[in-house]
């Protein structure tokens, strides 16, 4: 059974609050960097940084990671898995790194791109930003920003869909269903 738990306006108010928090925390953006994961925690780091600057009138630095190399499941992802770009085009040596994407599970993916990251350079803070937090962590993480939390099963699966690559904005709550096509 498929549920829909956030539409287009309370993706977008789920957006804003996320950026507000980050001005909140974080006033000095020269001192931070937004990092997303790809593929879809680099959408989401791109709106937020649209509306930091819709918000302070200039834009926070923004990257992208490709966490690719760095999983532990590469075989069982894919059987031919394509590497996106290798740099991050941006310096994170002594900044604040709030690294974006869409849903927390096990926290293996945010494991990955803690190594990946660490291959760019020395953060002085790494923040953790996730539009959905479904629970079963099996790594001691937390995010540090969190769009909303959503208590699920094991087989239960969570798909944040984004207009960039999915068409429109919401999240669905597929309950104990397939995952949906990426």
């Amino acid at each position: 059974m498929k549920k829909i738990i956030a539409d287009e306006a309370a993706v977008g108010r789920m957006l804003d609050r996320l950026a507000c928090e980050i001005i909140e925390r974080h006033p000095d953006m020269n001192e931070y960097r937004l990092v997303g994961i790809k593929t879809r925690g680099a959408f989401i780091a791109k709106r937020l940084q649209e509306r930091i600057a819709a918000v302070c009138g200039a834009r926070p630095q923004l990257a992208e990671l490709d966490i690719t190399l760095y999983r532990d499941d590469l075989t069982q992802v894919a059987q031919d898995p394509q590497l996106k770009s290798s740099g991050l085009g941006t310096d994170i040596d002594g900044k604040t790194v709030i690294l974006a994407d869409d849903v927390l599970y096990t926290g293996r993916t945010v494991l990955c791109a803690l190594n990946a990251l660490a291959s760019f350079g020395r953060a002085r803070k790494v923040e953790f930003l996730t539009m959905v937090d479904r629970g079963h962590h099996q790594l001691p993480l937390c995010a540090d920003f969190m769009g909303r939390f959503v208590p699920t099963g094991d087989e239960d699966i969570i798909h944040v869909h984004l207009k960039e690559r999915d068409g429109d904005d919401k999240i669905v709550h597929n309950i104990g269903g397939q995952k949906e096509a990426a």
